[in-house]
């Protein structure tokens, strides 16, 4: 006989098994064992929100090994993701494996190390109800609102659609940006720029203001007016002050901070920085270690950092950098004031084992993050850098003017005094710009005087980073909630990516419009980010989650009753995109619909024309086989794949994605493949270069 512990993934078995030993049996419950089915609401609201569970469609063989290897062991530990979702896991895998819940057999890993798991395996506790019925009225909700506003939309606009909770906030946040774009009126306004010399060193100046203070240059009458005084006038040095400046490091990851910085410096999309994080928090395979986790959990909001992270991280400091890259007290870093403290914040487990170390044994994209991860944490508790700091100010009189009128100049720049925690991590100060050094009173050679118009810009639309920070500002979801939004609003189709902007769609904005005008709570980003405070006051222990949901469910139903009175017989109507493609049988062009399974083609002149035609996005990439054009398919679970559009003639398919780039080799073209390369697919060629 031996103890059983039972984990999500089978990574993260691999790896426990690598410190356990053999007293124990690991088995990974991959994922979810037990959920409220998909084909109905299974939510019983007459009797308090009853869930209806049931187990998870194709894990019914694997609840009976886990309920076979339950007999057998001698005790059983419960040992999910250290959050709301891992302690709902291990409740259901307790209801399903009938273990006592009064038991101490729920055991958590900040991180999967040596130190780690022996010190999780020590401190064994029952399973946290108050977390588990936390998460349930997070479930609870979600199917509510999903299962009860998403068929209403899909009568109102078009079959098939879906309005979740929380994604429709985010949904309404992008739509927001894009409105206030399109009203958006541009305002001209005009800069001077000036070249001033002093020996052979020039300095770049630009336009302040005059004798009254600062001034602003609305039109170009206003720059030539300024631009006249400066005629034959005398620029001489009316001040020079020098100081310093602190480069404050910057907090260790949360999961939020983390997911802005890789989109920002990596281009890595919200949810593949989550899948990266987790492969290191479960595991990788060192030379000569085995099975590690590199990383402590990636889903948190705390800034805390034990005692053992910091010591180490003194000693790691001192040692490679010298004592004075330390700072004389430790840092510590507050905490939002909804943070919910359960774990530190993300940091190498290891503070030894650099990214050097362990590039070797790692993809790219993991170097990449752990690298980013390792840097920031280290950073984190060094002393601060110091810059060196100046502040130019240029007077322009002219001679037979009086001296109480005059122009005004501004130069300004820095220096390194003290690189401190930026040589790890750049806080983004720039690069170096330091103005020469003069004296008051000098004077100096106007070389050059230009103005320049610009106009104001509109807001920016959302990128991932902006709208993380956005929904993490608002209190709307929790961090590791948000790649899962950000998918969902593409994968629906209800928002675009281009250029790395989120882009909403017209049936994006119709939803939108619709769910701002008839159900504003909904979508209203204080409501929303209230519900998530209540949340964690049930989490907590605070408040009863039945009574929450009774709070939200009552009025949303009233409301969604009557709206549907206020609707009854009404279609919204969307714009239909028109191609250049002739209807076969008619001529008009046809037009993109969008149906059960994607896009297609139909006939405008529906319903005495009821021709439809495949959708075809065309790659402009050529076959590697045949010479045909690739296009964009879909597979039978609605994945993105490449294909030639002579199939079944010719059998090419990639995962891979083309670009417009061609191989200078054989002339066809590349695709995008995995470690930032692109790639010929012919296979007598098998030219390979670095992506640019």
């Amino acid at each position: 006989m031996s103890d059983l512990i039972i984990v999500e993934s089978p990574s993260k078995a691999k790896t426990l098994k690598n410190y356990l030993g053999k007293g124990y049996v690991v088995m990974a419950s991959l994922g979810h064992v037990r959920d409220l089915p998909a084909a109905r609401l299974c939510v019983d609201v007459k009797h308090d929100f009853a869930p209806k569970y049931a187990v998870v469609k194709g894990k019914e063989k694997l609840v009976k090994e886990l309920q076979e290897a339950v007999k057998k062991s001698d005790k059983v530990y419960l040992a999910t993701d250290p959050d709301r979702e891992g302690e709902a896991i291990s409740w259901h895998l307790a209801t399903l494996l009938d273990l006592d819940l009064k038991e101490e057999n729920r055991v958590t890993f900040n991180e999967i190390t040596k130190t780690g798991v022996t010190n999780g395996m020590a401190d064994p506790r029952r399973v946290d109800l108050d977390l588990v019925n936390a998460q349930q009225a997070r479930r609870i909700l979600d199917r509510l609102v999903g299962y009860k506003l998403s068929p209403f939309v899909s009568q109102k606009i078009r079959r098939g659609l879906s309005a979740g909770r929380v994604q429709s906030v985010a949904l309404r946040i992008i739509c927001d940006r894009e409105e206030e774009i399109r009203a958006f009126q541009p305002e001209e306004y005009w800069t001077i720029e000036g070249k001033f010399a002093t020996g052979h060193k020039v300095i770049n100046a630009q336009f302040f203001g005059d004798e009254t203070g600062k001034r602003d240059l609305k039109t170009e009458a206003d720059a030539d007016e300024m631009l006249s005084r400066m005629q034959g006038a005398v620029f001489t040095v009316n001040s020079f002050k020098k100081g310093t400046k602190k480069i404050n490091p910057l907090p260790p990851f949360i999961t939020s901070t983390l997911q802005q910085e890789a989109a920002r410096r990596l281009g890595f999309r919200t949810e593949r920085t989550m899948q990266i994080a987790q492969q290191l928090y479960e595991g990788v395979e060192i030379d000569g270690m085995g099975s590690i986790g590199l990383i402590t959990y990636m889903r948190t909001d705390s800034l805390r950092v034990s005692d053992e992270a910091r010591n180490a991280a003194e000693v790691f400091i001192r040692s490679q950098y010298g004592d004075r890259y330390y700072p004389k007290k430790p840092n510590y870093y507050k905490s939002r004031a909804n943070a919910q403290d359960g774990h530190e914040a993300i940091r190498p487990s290891v503070i030894t084992l650099t990214p050097q170390q362990v590039k070797p044994n790692l993809t790219a994209e993991q170097y990449k993050l752990y690298d980013l991860i390792w840097r920031r944490f280290l950073a984190s508790q060094m002393a601060n850098g110091v810059l060196n700091t100046a502040k130019l100010e240029i007077k322009g009189t002219q001679d037979h003017i009086t001296t109480d009128r005059y122009v005004l100049f501004h130069a300004t720049g820095h220096s390194v005094r003290f690189d401190g925690c930026s040589v790890l991590y750049d806080a983004g100060e720039g690069k170096e710009t330091m103005p020469p050094d003069v004296n008051e009173n000098d004077v100096l050679k106007m070389r050059t005087i230009d103005k320049n118009q610009h106009f104001t810009q509109p807001p920016a639309r959302y990128s991932e980073q902006s709208l993380i920070k956005t929904l993490e500002e608002n209190g709307v979801g929790r961090p590791s909630t948000y790649a899962t939004i950000i998918s969902t609003l593409v994968g629906r189709e209800y928002v675009e990516r281009k250029s790395k902007q989120l882009i909403p769609t017209e049936l994006g904005e119709t939803i939108s419009r619709l769910l701002k005008e008839k159900f504003p709570k909904i979508v209203n980003t204080k409501f929303t980010a209230q519900m998530e405070s209540d949340l964690d006051l049930v989490g907590e222990g605070k408040e009863d989650y039945v009574a929450l949901l009774h709070t939200f469910y009552d009025d949303f139903e009233a409301n969604l009753s009557k709206v549907k009175q206020e609707m009854d017989g009404v279609k919204i109507q969307l714009k239909e995109d028109q191609t250049d493609i002739p209807c076969d049988k008619c001529g008009r062009m046809m037009v993109i619909k969008v149906g059960r399974f994607g896009k297609f083609l139909a006939c405008p002149g529906y319903p005495e024309c009821k021709n439809t035609k495949p959708y075809v996005v065309d790659t402009n990439a050529v076959c590697p086989k045949c010479g045909g054009k690739v296009i964009q398919k879909r597979s039978k679970k609605g994945h993105t794949f490449f294909g030639c559009d002579n199939y079944p003639d010719c059998d090419f398919a990639t995962w891979d994605k083309p670009t417009d780039r061609r191989c200078p080799k054989c002339g066809k073209s590349l695709f995008k493949v995995k470690g930032g390369y692109v790639a010929c697919l012919d296979e007598s060629c098998g030219y390979k270069a670095k992506s640019k």
